[in-house]
């Protein structure tokens, strides 16, 4: 039996994550930005051992949940689940960062950095990654003006250069990312074209299988298949530049 938690799990791709983890006999706790998205997400999977809440936009927001999920013990596997879509506004949160950026980018490190080292880490990235560039001397958006989709695109970049140097820096951890599809979610939009009842495989199997091809590090999957990422995801040079940007960001170094 594995031990899960997900990130964003109170809905959509996240909570049915964890409800096949659950089916197949493992322990998860779910992750709700609100009291009112937890209620929602107990009624939803009552069997859930525990719903962390916080909310991940911000630093001390992220911390906060790191802090909680270590208070319930060590876990087996944390899937980094997570994010806003690509159609959102610009908005900057309380530390003054765009909310996309915060939520997609930062908080994905934060939690990466804070709670205590799994066996596995899988992290979502998605299908527009790999028309995206890291931009990392504007990742604030500082310079250029916003544009929802390519904010979002580069997030997810920044979520498969963190797997692969989180494989590159903890041999001992299995790191690894994954799209799940352009699938209608709220995310996704009810006119996405891909399967839902593929987006939710591929996390749990990299979670908690035992199948040889699921215990790999520093892979890249779609639908339970290796696919190659964007090439910038597997520049060292960046992922470097990414971790020593979002550690200076957030007061916090990556062990």
């Amino acid at each position: 039996m594995t031990r899960v938690f997900i990130s964003g799990s109170s809905t959509g791709l996240g909570l049915m994550a964890g409800r096949l983890l659950l089916e197949q006999g493992h322990q998860v706790v779910l992750h709700a930005r609100s009291e009112t998205r937890a209620d929602d997400a107990k009624r939803a999977l009552p069997g859930a051992e525990a719903v962390v809440i916080g909310d991940l936009e911000t630093i001390a927001g992220a911390k906060n949940v790191a802090a909680r999920v270590n208070a319930l013990g060590r876990f087996d596997a944390v899937i980094h689940n997570a994010a806003v879509g690509y159609r959102e506004r610009h908005r900057t949160t309380a530390d003054g960062l765009p909310h996309v950026f915060a939520i997609n980018t930062l908080a994905a490190y934060i939690l990466t950095a804070l709670i205590e080292r799994p066996k596995r880490l899988i992290y979502l990235s998605s299908g527009m990654h790999h028309h995206a560039d890291a931009h990392l001397d504007d990742i604030l958006w500082r310079e250029r003006r916003w544009d929802g989709s390519t904010a979002y695109a580069e997030s997810k970049l920044h979520d498969a250069m963190l797997a692969f140097a989180i494989a590159r820096r903890w041999p001992d951890v299995l790191s690894n990312a994954l799209e799940p599809g352009w699938v209608p979610t709220k995310m996704g939009g009810l006119g996405a074209p891909d399967d839902l009842d593929q987006a939710h495989l591929t996390q749990a199997w990299l979670a908690a299988s035992d199948d040889a091809a699921a215990r790999t590090t520093a892979g890249y999957f779609y639908h339970l298949k290796p696919r190659d990422p964007n090439p910038q995801a597997r520049d060292v040079a960046l992922q470097d530049r990414l971790i020593d940007i979002c550690g200076k960001i957030a007061g916090v170094q990556l062990p």
